[in-house]
């Protein structure tokens, strides 16, 4: 019993310190990457991508990182699983030892899970929290109005529903709406709606929020970090033309956002004050959808009726 006891301890050592090796190599391993580094390599584990504002980053990182516990878990339950197909496999007729429980076993299988949760929730509750933090006085400020179906950006002069409309752009059938934003600062949304529910998502904002009628007013905050022209789409049905409902995101630097916000000031239209800082007047990321009222209507007269 001794001599069986002493060949086994050492084993267990070497198991043991083989395990912890291994973390200690892939913990050396990650830290010498960014979550952006890892993700990149795998197709960012299904997520789009990083995202262009500081809350996007921190929810990327928060994906990554629960995909690589997930993962880290899952290798070491599937070693498990074939160490114990192969180890206790049947080698003849005689019945094995039976064993009625193993207690530390019980003891580390309930609360290893237990443990994960916790740091899972800990770490989602953090970052969520901090996702939905508003400021108390935010750099920008933007009324987002939803309607049927499209889009209406107020550049406000506070916060509230009673602070006052400094310019605004509003798109139509014709015109996609852009909304300009400057990089670096704090922009806070307040949303409105003036018929149904709709939802104000730009994907790479890894966000969206409904955009409710009545006295409801979604507000959260974003800042942004990448410049550059981002499509933005109502993620929320609305009605029939709900797919035709898209905006563009420009996010530009201060002082061209200044500019523009000036030229919007002075009485230009939009694509004006878009030329006025050297940018397309138009919507490069989407285009207006044909609405099919005209020649594609599904009512067309003398058309020839389904069966017949």
């Amino acid at each position: 019993m001794g001599a069986r006891s002493s060949a086994t301890r050492p084993r267990a050592v070497g198991r043991a310190a083989g395990l912890g090796l291994g973390a200690a190599a892939l913990l050396t391993l990650l830290s010498g990457c960014s979550m952006e580094d890892v993700g990149s390599k795998f197709g960012h584990f299904g997520w789009p991508g990083p995202g262009v504002s500081l809350q996007a980053h921190k929810m990327y990182d928060l994906w990554i990182a629960s995909t690589i516990a997930a993962l880290i878990v899952g290798v070491g339950v599937w070693g498990l699983i074939f160490w114990c197909v192969v180890r206790y496999r049947k080698r003849g007729e005689e019945l094995p030892v039976q064993t009625r429980f193993n207690m530390p076993m019980e003891v580390l299988y309930t609360v290893a899970p237990v443990l994960i949760v916790a740091v899972l929730f800990y770490y989602t509750a953090i970052i969520q929290t901090d996702v939905d933090k508003v400021s108390k006085n935010p750099d920008q400020i933007v009324q987002v109005t939803g309607f049927k179906w499209n889009w209406e950006f107020d550049y406000r002069d506070g916060i509230g529903k009673d602070a006052n409309t400094v310019t605004s752009t509003i798109g139509s059938s014709d015109i996609i709406p852009i909304l300009v934003l400057p990089v670096g600062e704090k922009i806070r949304f307040e949303e409105t709606s003036k018929d149904v529910i709709h939802s104000f998502w730009v994907p790479e904002l890894l966000f969206k929020r409904d955009v409710m009628p009545g006295s409801v007013r979604n507000v959260f905050e974003v800042t942004l970090d990448k410049e550059g022209r981002y499509v933005g789409r109502c993620a929320e049905l609305c009605g029939t033309y709900h797919a035709f409902m898209n905006f563009e995101l420009l996010v530009t630097s201060p002082e061209k956002f200044d500019q523009f916000l000036t030229a919007k000031k002075a009485g230009q239209s939009t694509q004006e004050a878009l030329i006025a800082i050297g940018e397309n007047p138009y919507a490069t990321t989407t285009k207006p959808f044909d609405t099919r009222r005209g020649t594609h209507s599904w009512n067309q007269g003398g058309a020839t009726a389904a069966g017949k």
